[in-house]
């Protein structure tokens, strides 16, 4: 089944065709990241006007890559929440026309969901149990997953995501917008044990918090400054990035040792930094654990493994109704 895909929760407008939810004939996205960069961070209302102007001519440039045709697009999927309520619609609307004018079944997918399945377009299809650790700009959760599109929530973050972490520190830092690849690329020459910021282990469980830590490399710096020191930035921004890491790690391969998962799989934005990568690797190595983390490509929002999840979906009978809205705040 050739499925279109269509993501725009956030603040990039993304289309791609795949076929039997492996093979991705185009995965293109429109950022607007140079439309938020003065601004600090999204604007909504900014951000659902770019995804009107960007949709209808990506969904042409998808289907020219793929080199299909309209007529050969055998189901529509989108996400349909969590993200901008504004973001949402426009994808939603989009894709709504098109199931109704292609006479194709249309599924609505839960954007958490999308950035799991982004393992099965680089690995294959998944097999349960596993724990699977999602990490981006708007969420930071660990959830089990003991069978087909059935989540038990471990644990999530009691403040900020860790994206949305990074950008405040590398904001702070005078690394701009978005700031966490800044940040990531600044730490690769720093020296991560050079200042020691606090863990923030929590003492639910699996929950996350980062205000905290956040807040600790602000008074460090200012205190610096106030003694006449400026610390070099590479150190600061390895140190923090190190203390956040080691959190996620610990808490991640935890769960899969609770749970008895021999599988772990990560997806969302920040999947994408380094550090995190590496340690991740590292320690389900030493474990004996199997890791599943897509190429960076496919960690940031993308329209592929909304697709894929919608394959998926669909070839169990699962279809959405053409009356839903947008979930802001859709649980996984």
């Amino acid at each position: 089944m050739r499925v279109l895909g269509i993501e725009t929760s956030c603040d990039e407008t993304a289309v791609a065709l795949v076929d039997d939810g492996r093979s991705i004939r185009s995965n293109l996205l429109a950022s607007q990241a140079h439309l938020h960069e003065r601004f600090g961070g999204v604007v909504p209302e900014v951000a659902s006007r770019a995804h009107v102007e960007n949709i209808n001519p990506l969904i042409t440039d998808a289907l020219v890559e793929a080199g299909v045709w309209m007529s050969d697009v055998e189901g529509v999927a989108v996400t349909i929440g969590p993200g901008l309520v504004g973001a949402l619609l426009v994808g939603i609307a989009a894709a709504k026309a098109l199931a109704f004018a292609l006479s194709v079944p249309f599924i609505g997918v839960n954007h958490l969901e999308g950035h799991i399945y982004a393992n099965v377009l680089e690995h294959g299809p998944l097999e349960e149990p596993y724990i699977a650790f999602l990490v981006s700009g708007g969420h930071t959760m660990l959830v089990y997953v003991p069978s087909p599109f059935t989540y038990e929530l471990l644990g999530q973050t009691l403040d900020d995501a860790a994206g949305e972490a990074f950008d405040k520190v590398a904001r702070f830092l005078g690394l701009g917008f978005p700031g966490g690849p800044a940040l990531d690329r600044l730490a690769t020459s720093g020296d991560p044990g050079a200042i020691r910021f606090p863990r923030a282990a929590t003492e639910r469980g699996y929950d996350f918090s980062l205000s905290g830590l956040k807040t600790a490399v602000v008074r460090y710096v200012r205190a610096e400054r106030n003694q006449g020191r400026e610390s070099p930035a590479e150190d600061l921004a390895a140190s923090f990035q190190e203390a956040v890491v080691e959190v996620q790690v610990d808490k991640t391969l935890a769960a899969a040792r609770d749970k008895g998962a021999r599988t772990i799989a990560l997806g969302g934005g920040v999947v994408a930094n380094t550090r995190l990568r590496q340690l991740m690797s590292e320690r389900a190595v030493a474990e004996g654990l199997r890791l599943l983390i897509p190429p960076p490509e496919l960690c940031t929002d993308n329209a592929a493994m909304i697709a894929c999840a919608g394959y998926y979906r669909l070839a169990r009978g699962d279809r959405t109704d053409l009356s839903v809205g947008a979930f802001p705040s859709l649980p996984l």
